[in-house]
């Protein structure tokens, strides 16, 4: 299996995309082609002794940077790291693609070169966050800041797709995240999702609240990006901030130095739990092809770990069962085309909180 690498994406591009390449080339039995400027992926690739290992470049002419926004990346930077390795997914000259750059970039040149699954309205950016049982899978989380309730409905039918195929759950429970678990709580969107999802053949749990994110009763969560997006930096964050306090707590004194030291082994599981590099990157769903977003600080752990993601992707041929999965949903998707059903979910929901406000009128 070859997957591509964007050698040129990232903040510690390209030494860190290098040197993670060249584990994955060595640890996981993967053909890995890295995709840049040549000249620096050849100085990069110098340093370390690659003799026998399966590691190919493909130059590239430019770099998509961090400042250009996805429409210029994809109109004026067509010979780009990103624009060339999706090509070779496209040209069947690798399985996957897997960048730690501009994610914007990433997704749209995607959608351009890849196409969309049939059936999918809007690809959705998925990724994994610890909880206090198994990791649960969310999404989306960046891809789509504006969504419509059908939106969501896709969400849900990938996400659990992923989470059987990839995560190995055999009837992942999906979870509709909003202010309340009530079906009278919510906004439109997450009401008009709930009146999609409902019916659907999904094992679907309900709405849900933030604070069941992390308690691994659920298997998949869906949101919207700007939701999404929000989760999952502040998730970071706070998991960084907890580390550095416990760090500070643990070596405040010489006794609390040794009890740290005895609490070694499980102070290093902890971590390994909420770190992000053992995830390494968060798949592209919906898009007709393997690519992967890894994010902007990742290390050469991460790298390495977004590179083995990318091939049990492909592996498990997830995009075959997501078609299997949308035509099972095929009541939900039949709503797609037609707005004219979701003006009436509207208008339904609508007319029901009219009614519950004309009777708490009553009353008053």
């Amino acid at each position: 299996m070859k997957i591509a690498v964007d050698a040129m994406g990232g903040d510690h591009a390209p030494e860190e995309v290098v040197a993670g390449a060249i584990a994955a080339a060595k640890d996981l039995n993967l053909q890995i082609i890295l995709v840049g400027i040549q000249e620096r992926i050849e100085s990069e690739l110098a340093k370390y002794d690659i003799t026998n290992l399966p590691i190919f470049i493909q130059p590239a002419a430019e770099v998509v940077t961090m400042d250009d926004s996805p429409s210029k990346a994809m109109r004026r930077k067509r010979e780009s790291s990103i624009a060339v390795g999706l090509r070779l997914v496209r040209d069947g000259r690798a399985q996957g693609f897997i960048s730690a750059g501009n994610s914007g970039a990433t997704m749209a040149i995607a959608m351009v070169t890849l196409k969309k699954l049939k059936g999918i309205d809007r690809p959705a950016i998925v990724t994994c966050l610890p909880t206090l049982k198994e990791p649960v899978t969310i999404l989306d989380v960046g891809g789509n800041v504006d969504c419509a309730p059908l939106h969501l409905a896709q969400f849900a039918i990938m996400g659990s797709v992923y989470a059987q195929r990839v995560m190995n759950r055999k009837f992942p429970k999906v979870g509709l995240l909003s202010n309340g678990e009530e079906e009278s709580k919510g906004n439109e969107l997450t009401r008009g999702t709930h009146e999609l999802l409902k019916t659907s053949p999904l094992n679907y749990f309900g709405s849900v609240e933030g604070r069941d994110i992390y308690t691994g009763d659920l298997d998949v969560i869906v949101c919207d990006g700007f939701v999404g997006n929000i989760i999952l930096k502040t998730s970071e964050s706070l998991a960084l901030s907890m580390t550095e306090i416990l760090r500070s707590s643990l070596t405040s004194s010489f006794i609390r130095k040794i009890g740290a030291w005895l609490c070694k082994s499980g102070l290093k599981e902890m971590k390994q739990r909420i770190d992000y590099a053992e995830y390494g990157g968060a798949p592209l769903l919906g898009i007709n092809g393997n690519c992967f977003i890894a994010h902007g600080s990742s290390c050469r752990k991460a790298i390495k770990n977004g590179i083995r993601l990318c091939a049990e992707f492909a592996e498990q041929k997830v995009n075959t069962h997501l078609l299997e999965e949308l035509d099972k949903n095929h009541e939900i998707q039949k709503l797609l085309p037609k707005k004219k059903i979701w003006n009436q979910i509207k208008d339904r929901i609508i007319t029901k909180d009219q009614e519950e406000d004309d009777s708490d009128a009553e009353k008053i």
